[in-house]
């Protein structure tokens, strides 16, 4: 199916609805998802951005940056994931609790007065796809307790076809790399913790200044391991020394590059072997 055919499905979709709440992140899925519910259902939907300290502050300005510029809705709220000790715990599950804390906060808050929440009814909406089914995603489990709606599952969209319908409507977003948290970099059962992430994101920032897209700082204790693609890997090589002293200076004993190259979800493997 043409781009434009899933495009006309996915506002039929919205268009069903009295108003939408979507879980947004700024990312391409959860993006276009806000778009199309702001063009099908005017202003009768929220973008909710979920901050913690687990989501980087470049992404949260491109979250902030994109709903302002295209006038969707857009609430934030303050999910507190730090404060629970089993998403802390950094287990097979963390993205279970991350994911049931943001539902909840959204419940929550439609029962308190004087937020643009209060009272709402409308269905809360998320951006997994039909390629999210096939690897691990515990976040899954949790929006199904809630009731959360999926419309690219329902509609057959998978990722590829998600940056396509971006590209027609010319969106930025399109060929933005996959970011998830920066929780996601630490290493399960390790503690998340403050330190961690704040390392993991000053890491990353700096990589993608020396020009590296797709990229993962993944943390293993004292051990820093640098996921790049491998068309990369001479320039990374380029900016070896550099790289170096900025890791350990952010505290890391070692720094290392894969030389499997980036790759998305990686330390699932550590899972798999269970």
């Amino acid at each position: 199916m043409s781009p434009e055919n899933l495009l006309t499905k996915l506002k039929d979709y919205f268009a069903g609805f009295e108003g939408a709440i979507i879980a947004y992140s700024g990312g391409v899925d959860s993006a276009l998802l806000a778009y199309v519910a702001r063009i099908a259902l005017s202003k009768n939907m929220l973008a909710v951005l979920a901050d913690s300290p687990s989501l980087a502050r470049r992404e949260y300005r491109h979250a902030l940056g994109f709903a302002n510029d295209r006038d969707i809705p857009l609430y934030i709220i303050e999910t507190q994931e730090m404060q629970n000790p089993f998403y802390g715990a950094n287990q097979g599950d963390r993205c279970y609790h991350c994911k049931k804390v943001l539902f909840e906060r959204i419940e929550e808050l439609r029962r308190q007065p004087g937020n643009p929440l209060s009272n709402l009814s409308w269905p809360v909406f998320y951006g997994v796809n039909l390629d999210d089914l096939g690897d691990y995603r515990p976040g899954i489990q949790a929006a199904n307790e809630s009731g959360i709606l999926a419309p690219y599952v329902e509609l057959k969209i998978d990722k590829s076809r998600i940056r396509r319908i971006c590209d027609v409507l010319g969106l930025e977003v399109a060929d933005k790399p996959a970011m998830p948290c920066l929780a996601s970099r630490i290493a399960y059962g390790q503690e998340v913790n403050m330190e961690k992430l704040k390392q993991v994101e000053t890491a990353e920032d700096f990589l993608s200044e020396l020009g590296f897209r797709m990229l993962r700082v993944r943390h293993h204790g004292d051990t820093a391991r640098i996921e790049i693609l491998p068309e990369d890997f001479n320039l990374a090589l380029q900016h070896r020394i550099s790289i170096s002293e900025k890791l350990h200076e952010l505290g890391f004993l070692y720094v290392t590059m894969d030389l499997d190259g980036f790759k998305s979800g990686s330390l699932n493997a550590a899972l798999r072997k269970k």
